[in-house]
C-alpha cells in the first residue's frame, strides 16, 4: 500500500529549502572581478599599469578569500581580499604595500598604510559593514611618520639604530586608532615589539623576549624573591612592592623563574626573571583593563 507524506512534512521541507536559499544569497561572494578592482585600488594602480594579473580563490583558517597577484615592471604584488566582504586582509609588495612609484601619491585608509621592513603588511580584518577611518595625513596635525616611530621605540628601549636589526615597521588600524607596529631584535637575539600612537608618538604597549640567552644551570645559587622583585620594580619608575601582583616561582624547560605582574599608573606589566642570573627573560607592558 502506498504511504502518503503528511502535509506538514512537505511544508517543513519547503521552509528549510527557502532558508538555505536565503542563507546562500546572504553569503554570496563579491566575485573575482570585484576582488581584482579592490586590489588595484588599494595599490593606487589601474589595470593598464600592471601586467600578469591573476585572481585565484583560496581558504585560510576557514576564511575564503581571493588572492590577486600582479606585476609592475620588476615589482610583484599580492593582495588577499575577503571573498564575502571585499576587505583587504593582507598585502605584499616588493616596494611596500602601496607600490608607490615616482609621481604617485600615497593611498590613505586601511588598505594603504605606510610600511617597510619585511615587505608584508598585516591589515586588520574589519567587521562586515564597517570600515576603518582614513589614515592620518602627514603634516603638523598628521601622523608622526615611520622614522619617528622607530626612533621613539629605540629611545624607549635604550638602544641605538646600529645595535638592532629591524624586522618590520608599518602603520595599522587597531582597537579604534592608528598606530605604528615596530619590531626589531638585538645582536644577542632579544626581540622587541612596540605599538606607537601614530598621532602623538606615545608608547601604547611593548614587549621584549630574551629566549635565546644562555641560562645558568646546575647548582648555581639563585637570587632571592626580594631581589627579583626589585629588578622588576626598577623597570617601572614610581612603582612600589604593593603594586606587584601574582608573584611566584616556576620552572620552564628546567629553568627556574620568577613570574609576576605589576599594575601601576594605568598599565599592566608582566615579567619572567631567571632565578639564577637575574636576567629578565620576558617583559610586556599594555594598558590595564579592569
Amino acid at each position: 500500500m502506498r504511504r502518503k507524506t503528511p502535509l506538514y512534512i512537505v511544508g517543513l521541507i519547503a521552509v528549510l529549502l527557502t532558508g538555505c536559499s536565503q542563507q546562500q544569497s546572504q553569503m554570496s561572494y563579491i566575485g573575482a572581478e570585484a576582488a581584482k578592482q579592490t586590489a588595484l585600488e588599494a595599490a593606487s594602480l589601474s589595470e593598464q599599469e600592471v601586467s600578469s594579473i591573476s585572481t585565484d580563490m583560496s581558504t585560510r583558517d576557514g576564511l575564503d578569500y581571493y588572492q590577486v597577484c600582479f606585476e609592475v615592471g620588476n615589482q610583484s604584488y599580492q593582495y588577499d581580499v575577503d571573498a564575502l566582504t571585499g576587505v583587504v586582509i593582507s598585502a605584499e609588495g616588493a616596494a611596500g604595500i602601496s607600490g608607490i612609484q615616482s609621481g604617485q601619491s600615497e593611498p590613505s585608509g586601511p588598505q594603504g598604510p605606510e610600511h617597510s621592513g619585511s615587505g608584508t603588511a598585516s591589515l586588520n580584518h574589519q567587521p562586515v559593514g564597517t570600515t576603518a577611518p582614513a589614515a592620518p595625513s602627514s603634516g603638523t596635525d598628521g601622523y608622526i611618520g615611520e622614522e619617528e616611530a622607530r626612533r621613539i621605540a629605540l629611545e624607549h628601549a635604550g638602544l641605538a639604530e646600529n645595535q638592532v636589526t629591524f624586522v618590520s615597521s608599518f602603520l595599522e588600524f587597531d582597537d579604534g586608532h592608528w598606530e605604528y607596529d615596530v619590531e626589531f631584535y638585538t645582536a644577542d637575539y632579544v626581540e622587541y615589539d612596540y605599538e606607537i600612537d601614530a598621532y602623538t608618538g606615545a608608547v601604547i604597549s611593548f614587549d621584549y623576549d630574551a629566549e635565546y640567552y644562555s641560562p645558568q644551570t646546575g647548582g648555581s645559587s639563585t637570587i632571592t624573591t626580594e631581589q627579583a622583585q626589585q629588578l622588576a620594580l626598577a623597570q617601572v619608575p614610581g612603582a612600589a612592592e604593593s603594586d606587584i601582583r601574582k608573584f611566584k616561582i616556576d620552572t620552564d624547560d628546567g629553568i627556574l623563574l620568577y613570574e609576576g605582574k605589576i599594575i601601576y599608573n594605568g598599565m599592566e606589566y608582566k615579567f619572567e626573571i631567571d632565578a639564577y642570573s637575574g636576567t629578565i627573560r620576558e617583559w610586556s607592558a599594555e594598558p590595564f583593563a579592569r
